[in-house]
């Protein structure tokens, strides 16, 4: 079965703000997230540098062939990084640029990006609204830069704030760009209420949902997830199978789990039948983000078995 991963996550470090309040990189995986100390990566990255090789002895050991990295605010920006990476390692990552949310020159930074060669751009909508002020997804600038990445063929990797609050104004871009590619993280929330309306725009026919964070929304729960599992069995029921694709959202959520227990609670469950899980972890992502060729990757036995 081929596994790809369509949301994680890299850095060199964090060094950056988020609404006022810092994020920074300490040691042994630790940082400061909004004023607060806590474990972002886990214990043994005691440079806290969260790097493609890492997630690669990761990925290599979970028999993940590809991944698609994203980006966040509270990671900091991350473009020269990461185009680095995709030139270093063009069959296992697909990486997302990142571009200043805030500011006034968003289609050139977009056109920058696309010239740099980033196949994706990312844009966590959550952090999009700020104690004093909010950036709209349906402003004139960002359609005429969605307009930009829709005839360039680069796709749009998006997290929406709770429940239904930014799907009206995702819903205008997908009818001012229906040819845009679009995927939308974090599986839509789905311990908020109103999660399905995120769920449902993937009844438009470029728009996909990936579960990156599943595992941390259900952390309470912990493994084998069974919340988790109904949650893509219902959202299946909305739009489809062929609609869905899994994300790790590493590596924040392997401070809890290895990354292998991201993915195989799915590849396990009794509820889902085997063409499903093969849809979900790897085969709708590969069609999606255009993956020509996967790498098979051996199981290698622990040496506690």
């Amino acid at each position: 079965m081929t596994i790809i991963d369509a949301h994680s996550h890299l850095w060199l470090k964090q060094d950056t703000s988020w609404n006022g309040k810092p994020i920074r990189s300490m040691k042994d995986g630790r940082s400061i997230f909004l004023g607060e100390e806590v474990q972002m990566l886990p214990p043994f990255m005691i440079d806290s540098v969260n790097s493609a090789e890492v997630f690669l002895s990761n990925m290599n050991y979970a028999q993940v062939s590809a991944a698609v990295v994203v980006q966040e605010l509270i990671d900091g920006n991350q473009n020269d990084y990461l185009i680095d990476v995709q030139q270093r390692y063009p069959n296992r990552f697909v990486v997302c640029g990142m571009f200043n949310y805030f500011g006034e020159n968003i289609v050139e930074e977009i056109r920058s990006l696309i010239q740099r060669g980033f196949q994706g751009i990312a844009i966590p909508g959550h952090r999009l609204i700020l104690d004093d002020r909010r950036v709209m997804l349906n402003t004139p600038e960002m359609i005429q830069a969605f307009r930009l990445m829709e005839e360039n063929d680069v796709f749009l990797s998006i997290t929406l704030a709770d429940g239904d609050l930014q799907v009206r104004e995702l819903e205008e871009v997908i009818a001012e760009c229906p040819r845009l590619r679009i995927a939308i993280g974090h599986f839509g929330m789905p311990t908020i209420d109103g999660w399905k309306e995120q769920i449902k725009l993937a009844l438009h026919e470029n728009v996909m949902i990936e579960a990156g964070g599943i595992t941390w929304l259900y952390n309470s729960e912990f493994y084998p997830y069974p919340s988790a599992i109904r949650a893509i069995r219902e959202a299946a029921d909305l739009v489809g199978m062929d609609k869905l694709m899994w994300g790790s959202d590493y590596p924040r959520t392997i401070t809890a789990i290895t990354y292998r227990m991201s993915y195989d609670f799915v590849s396990k469950s009794q509820e889902l039948t085997e063409r499903e899980k093969a849809l979900f972890l790897g085969e709708n992502a590969q069609r999606f983000y255009g993956i020509k060729e996967t790498i098979v990757l051996p199981y290698i036995k622990n040496m506690s078995e």
